[in-house]
């Protein structure tokens, strides 16, 4: 059964899952290993916000770059597809033709939509049949860097609550049943977002960041200093 979200929607909600499932994992993880290494909980927590602040910082540039360069490369395909379009619109409405002609539609069809969609609005046509490009929908890198950090500190703040209100006693323990539930959410989210398997998609999930979490602890344990 397909799912009812849109294109554009659904690979939001990919990106935003993924974002949320790497805070949770990469927070909890320094979490876990500075807590292997001292049970001194300013320390602990110190450690969480500043490797939540870090990562999502850091995913916020990330994306602000990527998507820049995306945007560039699209503002650029639309220049020149408007300058040949004012000094070339013989060739361009040639041009528009076979593209109809490649998905299907005999010559004297491909033509005649080629013809009235350049008589409406060539530009409009040229974007959507040649560039796939549609220029009223570009990506905005602010908004991009934003939604990413924000869904980075989303996950990341989990581990961070869960340590700081959870008895001395059980901390460890309460950290890691809400990071497992935590990772449960995002993987259910992520295998709807693509399709997948919901089962595997969330053990896969779970045991990743499980693992990330018992690496980073006993690495803590091994090298940390104890009684501080």
């Amino acid at each position: 059964m397909q799912s009812k979200i849109g294109g554009d929607k659904l690979n939001w909600l990919r990106a935003a899952v993924l974002g949320a499932n790497d805070g949770i994992t990469s927070v909890a993880s320094i979490i876990a290993g500075v807590a292997g290494a001292t049970e001194h909980v300013g320390f602990i927590m110190t450690a969480g916000i500043a490797g939540l602040t870090a990562g999502a910082l850091s995913m916020a540039a990330g994306e602000y770059v990527s998507v820049s360069t995306q945007r560039d490369t699209e503002l650029a395909l639309i220049a020149k597809e408007k300058h040949e379009l004012a000094t070339m619109p013989e060739f361009e409405l040639e041009e528009l033709t076979k593209l109809y002609e490649a998905k299907g539609l005999s010559r004297d069809t491909a033509e005649h939509v080629a013809r009235e969609l350049t008589a409406h609005d060539a530009f409009a046509a040229h974007a959507e049949a040649e560039l796939k490009i549609d220029p009223n929908a570009l990506v905005n890198p602010w908004s991009a860097a934003l939604a990413s950090a924000l869904s980075f500190i989303s996950g990341g703040i989990v581990p961070i609550l869960a340590m700081y209100f959870s008895p001395a006693a059980w901390r460890i323990e309460i950290t890691l049943a809400s990071v497992v539930l935590a990772l449960g959410i995002t993987g259910v989210l992520s295998a709807y977002a693509g399709g997948a398997n919901k089962t595997k998609a969330t053990m896969r999930v779970i045991v990743g960041g499980v693992f990330a979490m018992l690496i980073t602890y006993l690495i803590g344990k091994a090298f940390g200093v104890v009684g501080i």
